[in-house]
């Protein structure tokens, strides 16, 4: 499974991971699933430690790039984030479980033409912490993919 890879492809490659503990834990064509445990992940006020929270968002939208792009048949490819911005709305008080959703069709659609033409591109991903069925963390970030 393409989520197997991505986990393999992250704790291999990006050993913070790792340490962390990030699992993937589902990939639809909508949205996917990650989570890191607390207790590893925690600051001194018993919450989750921002920074955590902050790398799983950012990786978990870097998977998404990553796995569209196998999906698409780009397997050369780097894939950079060029900006993003996390706003921390609530405290995580248990394990960090992240939604990250999949970009629209029509965005993929848009994505592949300029890397099959441009042999670059950026797509816009957004992720989130949710705990209780309430949001705690709030990403967007512009990723940069480009053919090697």
């Amino acid at each position: 499974m393409l989520s197997n890879k991505l986990l393999t492809k992250i704790h291999s490659q990006i050993p913070l991971t790792k340490h962390m503990k990030i699992d993937i834990i589902k990939y639809t064509k909508t949205q996917l699933f990650s989570t890191a445990p607390l207790d590893i992940n925690i600051n001194d006020k018993g919450t989750a430690f921002a920074g955590s929270l902050s790398t799983l968002t950012t990786i978990s939208s870097w998977g998404v790039c990553w796995l569209l792009m196998q999906e698409l048949g780009f397997e050369n490819t780097a894939i950079v984030i060029l900006k993003n911005e996390t706003v921390f709305l609530k405290p995580v008080t248990k394990d960090i479980n992240c939604v990250t959703q999949v970009p629209s069709k029509e965005e993929i659609l848009k994505l592949k033409e300029k890397l099959l033409f441009k042999k670059s591109g950026s797509i816009t991903i957004k992720s989130h912490i949710i705990e209780d069925a309430q949001e705690c963390v709030s990403f967007e970030g512009i990723y940069v993919i480009k053919i090697i």
